[in-house]
């Protein structure tokens, strides 16, 4: 008997996601990626340096093992749950994407071009992750947290900085995508 492998459907995942918020909330607790970044500096004695790091991290440890299951869970769900490692696209997707110079379109979920192990040999593949790390660290920053913090905990919670963030982060994808990223590929 053969196993079929589908993603889990919206009415699955999505009350799935409220319920873990909804516990989030009642605990007192605010969800963020880029919040663990702050953890582990702390963690490794940031604080003697600047304030910012000066706080009680073990207050985050349940941030950090949130992550950390994020990180098994993606590698289950794409070694043992996926039904294949490509997936369909539309044509006109396919074209878009070969006008910018991407091969083996739809072979995987990222792009070996940009996101292979092979990208760390080359002078580009590094300047895009010095000059991208710092780009999304400092907006990071500037924005008072990451995509998933507001996103889904500050809408959550009818934050309004959050949403005016949120906005802010669709209106920037699209920039990127439709200004900026033809031309540096």
């Amino acid at each position: 008997m053969e196993i079929i492998l589908e993603p889990w459907p919206w009415y699955i995942a999505g009350p799935s996601i409220a319920i873990v918020m909804g516990l989030l909330v009642y605990f007192g607790k605010s969800f963020g990626v880029s919040s663990n970044l702050r953890t582990m500096c702390s963690i490794a004695g940031a604080g003697k340096y600047a304030d910012f790091f000066k706080f009680d991290w073990r207050n985050q440890i349940w941030n950090l093992i949130f992550i950390l299951g994020a990180m098994i869970g993606g590698f289950v769900a794409h070694n043992y749950l996926s039904p294949s490692p490509g997936i369909h696209l539309n044509t006109k997707t396919v074209a878009s994407l070969s006008a910018l110079g991407f091969t083996n379109i739809g072979a995987s979920y990222l792009p070996e071009s940009i996101f292979g192990l092979g990208v760390l040999t080359t002078v580009k593949g590094w300047l895009y992750l010095l000059i991208g790390g710092l780009f999304v660290g400092f907006g990071t920053r500037y924005a008072g947290g990451c995509t998933s913090g507001h996103a889904i905990s500050g809408l959550s919670n009818l934050q309004v900085p959050s949403l005016i963030a949120v906005i802010g982060f669709f209106i920037g994808g699209l920039i990127m995508t439709y200004g900026v990223l033809p031309f540096i590929l």
